[in-house]
């Protein structure tokens, strides 16, 4: 079986540099946050062409601490799209926010702007756009938006690292930006792990401040502060993997072209790239109207599959006090309907690329002998 993700792969062909990396935080003693965390921060900053980035423990938290960085809480309105993982709208509602959902635009799956107005309220107070699958959201636009309306933007960043809009790195355009380092994403952890990025120094004091117990000095608790630190593993990891991460890049977006140049022919709507922005695929998604089927068949073909996202936040039983029924965004409903991430990762070989391709091409060829 081709899996979707192969770690396993990955860390056979960094071992030598994660094992020594790992065992080096072992030595120390220093077992959270700490000169391994503090490195990778500023090497993450760099990468990201901003000032500053503060290392926690999830992606998630680096969305609740962005909010409340921000200064968004209880009677403020977030507006963001239904068609993301959950903790994109959980964040908010983290808090104390009221999340409002927008639909998206469906040739990058990322927030649509020309729907911001009619979501505006007087208690609106941040724009959250998802960058999804690895392309950016329309920034422009959204950044227009939100200066005309005196909003703050905040970057959900967590499956774009490295993505670009006209030469800016998603994460350095908004007030800040979010980053997830789960172990799947293009830079992943080997566990949980999160960064905020920002280019204001008070933004990056306070965040630090909120990660730790909201103190600069133990036991001097300035704010109310939460246990969101990253482990000094994590970010040793991390700091062995960034180095690989434009190579990494350039071989997704390899396989990306590959199969961009072959499942057109096949009836496959392939992810489009938008002028102005890189794509750095984090997912790949193909779009299908059979696409329960087509999963079926991949996988009796030994290729695995997988739906991001197969039910929209709307619709999700844990936002049902949002009040949208089905309908409500049709756009993030019929991707939740037709999308179907393929296998994609630096270390898919030509063979499995192949594979993959094949598995495809039979499926067309039975759907049109049906």
């Amino acid at each position: 079986m081709i899996p979707l993700v192969d770690l396993k792969s990955q860390y056979l062909s960094l071992k030598a540099e994660i094992d020594q990396a790992v065992l080096a935080v072992l030595a120390s003693s220093q077992f959270v946050l700490g000169q391994e965390v503090a490195t990778f921060e500023d090497q993450f900053a760099a990468y990201t062409q901003t000032r500053y980035a503060v290392a926690v423990n999830s992606g998630t938290s680096a969305l609740h601490l962005a909010l409340l960085a921000a200064d968004i809480g209880p009677g403020d309105e977030v507006i963001t799209t239904p068609h993301t993982f959950i903790a994109t709208v959980a964040a908010i509602a983290y808090s104390g926010a009221t999340p409002v959902l927008v639909d998206i635009e469906p040739r990058s799956f990322t927030l649509d702007p020309t729907q911001l107005a009619a979501h505006l309220t007087p208690r609106t107070k941040a724009l959250l756009p998802v960058h999804l699958y690895g392309q950016a959201a329309d920034m422009t636009a959204i950044m227009a938006f939100a200066q005309q309306h005196g909003l703050v933007v905040i970057e959900d960043a967590a499956q774009a690292h490295g993505a670009t809009y006209h030469g800016q790195r998603v994460g350095s355009i908004g007030l800040l930006g979010c980053f997830s380092f789960y172990p799947g994403k293009n830079l992943g952890a080997y566990g949980e792990g999160g960064a905020i990025t920002t280019n204001d120094p008070e933004l990056a004091r306070k965040l630090r401040m909120l990660r730790d117990w909201g103190a600069e000095q133990r036991y001097h608790h300035t704010l109310k502060g939460f246990n969101y630190r990253m482990d000094a593993i994590q970010g040793a990891v991390l700091r062995v993997k960034l180095a690989y991460l434009a190579q990494w890049t350039r071989a997704r977006q390899a396989v990306a072209a590959r199969y961009a140049a072959a499942l057109p022919a096949l009836g496959l709507r392939t992810p489009e790239v938008l002028a102005g922005r890189s794509h750095v695929y984090h997912v790949y998604a193909i779009r299908v109207a059979q696409r329960d089927q087509l999963q079926a068949f991949l996988h009796t073909q030994g290729v695995a599959t997988g739906i991001h996202y197969p039910i929209p936040v709307h619709l999700q039983e844990a936002f049902a006090e949002l009040g949208h029924q089905p309908g409500a965004f049709p756009q993030s409903e019929a991707a939740a309907r037709e999308v179907l991430s393929l296998p994609i990762y630096p270390e898919l070989r030509p063979e499995q690329q192949d594979q993959v391709i094949a598995a495809l091409a039979a499926w067309a060829r039975q759907s049109s002998e049906a």
